[in-house]
């Protein structure tokens, strides 16, 4: 019996290295990666996701953005390898993707927030959809890739 405890045990700190030291093929984090999909209504997503919000005490993340955005790709694989700030994330927002691309600018429905000077882009919401923030996620950005720790910053400065 003491030998199946320490089995366990040992096994849970292998599994717990694993997904916070092991690095994830891109493959991987692409395949799990959540599309920006032109045919979706992003104003029935942001109705759904108050729903939800107001239900768990999250506020909402408009993720603007587009499958031609290097960026958008970048930012979702940053995300995905980083499991303490996809689990912040999670557990603190609810994420809508919003199409922005030739075939669904999304224009009627992004015309009620401020203009986007570059992709992707954020808006934060409140719990009951009430706009809050916009937030160049520019600001984030380190070399070819994002920064770690600004981005908990902002994740940890706008959840409720």
């Amino acid at each position: 019996m003491k030998r199946v405890g320490i089995f366990v045990g040992v096994l849970f700190v292998l599994a717990e290295g694993l997904t916070s030291q092991t690095a994830i093929p891109d493959s991987v984090l692409e395949a799990q990666r959540v599309k920006f999909d032109a045919a979706r209504n992003p104003a029935s997503d942001v109705k759904a996701a108050v729903v939800t919000a107001t239900k768990e005490k999250k506020r909402i993340i408009l993720d603007v953005g587009g499958e031609w955005c290097s960026w958008c790709h970048k930012l979702d694989k940053f995300l995905a390898a980083h499991s303490d700030l996809d689990e912040y994330l999670s557990l603190h927002f609810v994420v809508v993707k919003v199409n922005y691309s030739k075939e669904n600018k999304n224009e009627e429905f992004l015309k009620q927030y401020p203009e986007i000077d570059g992709y992707p882009h954020f808006f934060v919401l409140a719990p009951d959809g009430k706009f809050l923030l916009s937030q160049s996620t520019g600001d984030f950005e380190a070399g070819k890739g994002y920064d770690h720790d600004k981005i908990l910053k902002f994740l940890k400065t706008w959840s409720l």
